[in-house]
């Protein structure tokens, strides 16, 4: 099959010990990223199976019929990049492992990564360093603090184990099925949304962002927050009202922030109001990236392909776009 590989922007995919999984295939991989129709379906004018990267690449039906020979989407997790309808309307079988109960250490680990950076003002000091000085902030220590986990699943209760690890006491807020699994883990619940977001010296976000959370957490809730308060988002931009977060910080409440998840992605030529302000800090959506991960992402990715070319696809999402091919 013609493989096409989108938006490997560290060119790691050949190096993964998973990739000889399709060495009898011809694989195309792209390294850039574009969002451009016409640069899309002249790269992907011969491709069969498309194997994507998360949601790097929006694939809408525009692009989809333009695309005669694609059989097959390929991915992992969740899809609202995709155009499903245009997807079985064109015969195109989109194939996704949803991964059910395996949290994501890695954007857990990178979470807690953020957490110390920003609270004891890491990335300041590396900079200052660098720039001839010595010691020009006074970071703030996490033990006896109160942590804040908005939407306990699967990698806010990782994120929460560590906190208290780290002698934190761990409040959560969410719907009540994940506050359920918060009380059953010993984890306190705040009294109501506005005391959370009131009491807590870290807040983290861990929602999946549906309509009933984009914009959860709003102007109003962040101006409850401390001035020696952080928030941490590596969900979800859109969780956050637009622009709120930016403007929070500007006016001092909360303190901090750090993220890894943006309103349009890539964030290039540092083209987010996030980016000049020197109490966010601010990483690329690294909280997937890492290579026991890509190991795992693309073994799924490649398992689907094999499976389909076998004539037994898996993990199938739109199994009546096979009655159209």
């Amino acid at each position: 099959m013609n493989i096409t590989i989108l938006d490997d922007y560290q060119n790691v995919v050949r190096t993964l010990a998973c990739f000889s999984k399709v060495a009898g295939h011809n694989v195309a991989v792209w390294n850039d990223h574009t969002k451009d129709a016409d640069t899309l379906a002249e790269r992907l004018k011969d491709t069969e199976a498309l194997a994507l990267i998360r949601e790097r690449t929006p694939v809408r039906a525009p692009l989809i019929e333009r695309l005669p020979k694609l059989k097959l989407i390929s991915q992992r997790s969740v899809y609202p990049h995709i155009d499903v309808d245009a997807c079985t309307r064109r015969g195109v079988l989109l194939c996704s492992d949803m991964h059910p109960g395996r949290p994501s250490y890695a954007t857990a680990e990178l979470t807690w990564g953020l957490v110390i950076a920003a609270m004891r003002c890491i990335p300041q000091e590396v900079a200052a360093l660098k720039a001839g000085r010595w010691q020009s902030t006074v970071g703030t220590g996490l033990r006896g603090k109160t942590l804040g986990i908005f939407g306990y699943g699967r990698i806010g209760g990782v994120v929460a184990g560590y906190g208290k690890a780290f002698g934190m006491k761990v409040v959560a807020w969410g719907r009540e099925g994940t506050l359920a699994r918060a009380r059953a883990d010993g984890h306190e619940v705040a009294a109501s949304k506005e005391a959370f977001f009131e009491q807590c010296d870290v807040i983290s976000l861990h929602l999946r962002l549906i309509s009933e959370t984009r914009g959860i957490v709003t102007a109003a809730d962040l101006a409850r927050m401390k001035p020696t308060a952080l928030i941490v988002n590596t969900s979800r931009a859109g969780l956050i009202e637009p622009g709120a977060l930016a403007e929070a910080l500007k006016r001092g409440r909360p303190g901090r922030a750090a993220v890894d998840v943006y309103e349009d992605e890539p964030v290039v030529n540092a083209a987010h109001p996030l980016l000049a302000l020197d109490n966010a800090v601010c990483t690329p959506h690294l909280g997937y990236v890492e290579r026991n991960g890509f190991e795992g992402m693309f073994t799924s990715i490649f398992d689907q392909i094999l499976a389909f070319a076998a004539g037994k696809p898996i993990n199938a999402v739109n199994p009546d776009a096979l009655q159209r091919q």
